[in-house]
């Protein structure tokens, strides 16, 4: 590896006394990372406030409002300064302290004293994006569920060399834990796992059992000197509909687990409030013993990644999500929406109940419980990109396929339309 930055050496000296095993879990990139201290950024902090100020690069009216466009201005109904200007590297700092307080509130069993404050990033992907480049070195294998969101060969395996390792998914309708137990034991030292719950594109979400078996499976690991570094992809968290399964993120059960197990929280107000396009994501930290110095690091390290990547995320965006946060209809609302995608899960439930028998010569419903997706599996001979032609071309109908699986977005369909989606599929297999 070569020389490191003097400020990301001063960072790494910090890590290497406060949380050792996280500096050994970092990349060389990871290593590398630093945020610039003395540069442009914070030399403009320094001048805030000050009459004349000529340190930052954007153009101001000369009552010192950010410039802007009538023909724009008009469309966006908060103050200037809260939509035109940069936001910060790390993200507007009232949305952070916001949206710490919300996970521990969405997380009340999250005991760990000290999480590091969530930065802000350009949705999920970014932040995925993030951990790959603070954790990842080429040839390092990631372990995660072999029914997985195919984005993440681009975001790990072509962004970082990273090699995807799956292990199956399930052993009848629940986990295979063996499978993940197998996993950790055939790649022991360092250990990148990789964990989406709600599952894209199962729609599965561990059982408060499962959940705390996976935590047990972790935490032996770590007790055998393993180093983990746990990425959670909750990009569809709190869409659990089913008793008995895991309403909080695993990063509650993580986060203060072992002095070996770093938490790496990846979540953000795309599927939780609705804001797909606003692309407003979080990347938060927690490992048991962690410090404040620790965590200020980590997110100084995030925020150069964000620096050098994106520069920031939308400043527009964040003021949006905030103000909503703050409203006092916020929790109404979201309440609203979460039934909303309850009725479509619940009509897929019952439409697969009623036509048991019928439907299981064409298919079988893979388990699920939560958030967006179910996933059905076809009998032997069918081919799924032929029944997905056959759907497009015969039945108006739109699935995706994952080699013989066929995933199924219930949450854009009507519950209304639940029963013709699956008879349509019915039909398109007798076809082909």
């Amino acid at each position: 590896m070569k020389a490191v930055h003097p400020e990301a050496e001063t960072a790494n000296q910090i890590l290497g006394k406060e949380a050792p095993a996280v500096l050994k879990m970092l990349s060389d990139r990871g290593r590398a990372a630093y945020f610039p201290k003395k540069g442009i950024f914070s030399q403009s902090n320094e001048a805030k406030g000050k009459r004349i100020n000529a340190t930052i690069g954007i153009a101001v009216e000369d009552d010192g409002s950010p410039a802007r466009l009538p023909s724009i201005a008009c469309m966006v109904p908060i103050d200037p300064q809260d939509a035109f200007p940069y936001a910060s590297n790390y993200g507007k700092p009232e949305l952070r302290k916001a949206w710490q307080e919300l996970i521990r509130r969405k997380n009340p069993s999250l005991r760990a004293p000290v999480i590091s404050l969530p930065v802000v990033t350009n949705a999920l992907t970014h932040g995925l994006s993030a951990a790959g480049y603070l954790f990842v070195d080429p040839g390092d294998s990631i372990l995660l569920q072999h029914l997985y969101w195919e984005n993440y060969h681009l975001i790990f395996e072509n962004a970082y060399g990273a090699r995807l390792s799956p292990f199956n998914s399930f052993r009848g309708d629940g986990l295979d834990l063996g499978a993940f137990q197998d996993a950790l034991s055939r790649h022991p030292g360092k250990q990148i796992i990789l964990f989406s719950s709600p599952n894209n594109p199962t729609g599965y979400s561990p059982t408060e059992n499962e959940a705390e078996a996976v935590a047990g499976l972790l935490k032996q690991s770590a007790e055998k000197g393993n180093r983990l570094v746990v990425v959670l992809d909750d990009a569809y968290f709190g869409l659990v509909y089913e008793k008995g399964v895991e309403k909080e993120s695993l990063f509650s059960r993580l986060a203060d687990l072992h002095e070996n197990v770093l938490a790496v929280k990846l979540d953000g107000g795309t599927k939780e409030d609705y804001i797909w396009g606003f692309r407003v994501g979080f990347i938060t930290y927690g490992i048991k013993g962690l410090t404040g110095a620790a965590a200020k690091v980590m997110e100084e390290k995030t925020g150069g990644f964000v620096r050098g990547s994106i520069s920031n995320a939308s400043h527009l965006s964040q003021s949006i999500l905030l103000k909503a946060m703050a409203s006092p209809n916020y929790m109404n609302e979201k309440a609203v929406k979460f039934e909303l995608l309850k009725s479509r899960y619940s009509a897929v439930k019952k439409t697969l109940q009623e036509n048991e028998k019928r439907y299981a010569e064409f298919f079988t419903p893979l388990p699920f419980n939560s958030g967006y997706f179910m996933c059905v599996e076809l009998k032997r001979g069918l081919d799924a990109d032929a029944v997905r032609r056959k759907l497009l071309d015969e039945y108006d109908t739109g699935v995706i396929v994952f080699d013989h699986l066929l995933r199924v977005a219930f949450s854009s369909v009507a519950a209304g339309d639940i029963p013709e989606l699956f008879e349509n599929m019915v039909k398109a297999c007798m076809d082909s």
